[in-house]
């Protein structure tokens, strides 16, 4: 099995921490190809971010081949939609997958992300995925992508604080950390607060395998409907 996991930004040494994690949680036998666009954002932190990240996205799909499924490392689920268009393999958002095994495991979570400009967007996808209510809060850490790069950054701590909020004030019965370059710190954390604490690639790398393992497909009817090959060429 070949997963395509994508990082829309263009920050290679976060593709790297991605794909570390990705291979981590992976099952024998599954090959984990980490990519990123060469040109675009260096970080996705709200709309506008997400906005320029999503051409660059959608071309590695377009001329990528031997792929099973893709998932989109970027917790806001950047142009996920516009992805299940270009290929009937299963397309998984970070976001999507976390926010989903969470309401499996607690009866409410709430969400630590980086700033606060990147919480409507996050609030904005749990409705749609029908999960809002059970999401206690979308909680911002104020640590900017990038800092989460930096090896003498105190990002992790001030995460941490976020998080004993979240169970303090929220009473939230498990953790999704809102960004992928928080990927490596999860274990940490759940021992640190004794609770579940989910990456979003690691739930994606699993549900990945367990939908190629089912041999389910994007559906091509309706929304997610194949793009016309005029349509593609143009944007070639």
């Amino acid at each position: 099995m070949r997963l395509l996991v994508i990082n829309p930004n263009s920050t290679a040494s976060m593709t790297e921490k991605i794909g570390a994690a990705a291979r981590a949680a992976a099952g024998p036998g599954t090959e984990i190809q980490a990519v990123n666009p060469p040109q675009g954002p260096v970080s996705i932190e709200g709309y506008y971010d997400e906005a320029l990240s999503v051409p660059g996205l959608l071309r590695i799909i377009q001329t990528a081949a031997g792929f099973d499924a893709v998932i989109i490392a970027c917790f806001d689920d950047t142009g996920l939609d516009a992805a299940r268009c270009l290929t009937d393999r299963p397309v998984i958002g970070i976001g999507e997958a976390a926010y989903h095994f969470a309401s499996m495991i607690s009866n409410k979570f709430s969400v630590v992300t980086t700033l606060g400009r990147s919480v409507p967007a996050l609030e904005h996808n749990l409705h749609r995925y029908g999960l809002s209510a059970r999401c206690a809060r979308v909680r911002a850490s104020e640590v900017a992508v990038l800092e989460l790069e930096h090896p003498g950054s105190d990002a992790s701590t001030r995460i941490s604080a976020e998080i004993g909020r979240a169970v303090a004030e929220d009473r939230a019965e498990a953790i999704v950390l809102g960004c992928a370059g928080m990927a490596d710190l999860a274990g940490r954390l759940e021992a640190e607060h004794g609770l579940p604490v989910l990456d979003g690639v690691s739930c994606a790398v699993r549900l990945a395998e367990a939908m190629v393992g089912l041999g389910l497909r994007t559906s091509r009817r309706g929304g997610y409907a194949p793009v016309p090959a005029v349509k593609l060429r143009a944007s070639a």
